[in-house]
């Protein structure tokens, strides 16, 4: 809760590199989502947005998951943390990688709830992969 309400990470990037909404129309939750790289490194990184508790405090603990990491890097944390929710087993060495997000390991026993946690590593990914 104290993570959804915080102001941490969220503003805008002056001048990033990529930007990209991520929107939920099922529950409303949008974010805009914000990188600055430095060759293959994520920067920096920020957003803007509303919704749920669980989709504002899950994106603000991604950046801090993902600041500082190569994009292979970032691709794989969200490939880790989206599996997690999605009931897939991890190791401990990705339950370490995924260091605070991992407070989001029981929202899989709530699915209505999955699409919140998720949002923003699939925005994450969309702009990495492209």
């Amino acid at each position: 809760m104290e993570e959804s309400r915080s102001e941490h990470n969220k503003g805008d990037l002056e001048n990033p590199d990529y930007k990209e909404l991520g929107h939920n129309p099922s529950c409303g939750d949008e974010i805009t989502l914000q990188i600055k790289m430095d060759g293959d490194t994520l920067k920096d990184l920020s957003y803007t947005g509303v919704g749920c508790a669980i989709s504002q405090a899950s994106t603000s603990i991604m950046i801090d998951t993902v600041r500082g990491k190569t994009r292979e890097e970032a691709i794989h944390l969200a490939d880790t943390f989206i599996g997690m929710i999605k009931g897939v087993s991890i190791t401990e060495e990705e339950q370490d990688a995924l260091e605070d997000a991992m407070a989001f390991e029981g929202i899989s026993k709530l699915p209505a709830r999955v699409k919140c946690a998720v949002l923003p590593w699939y925005t994450l990914k969309n702009i990495l992969e492209a």
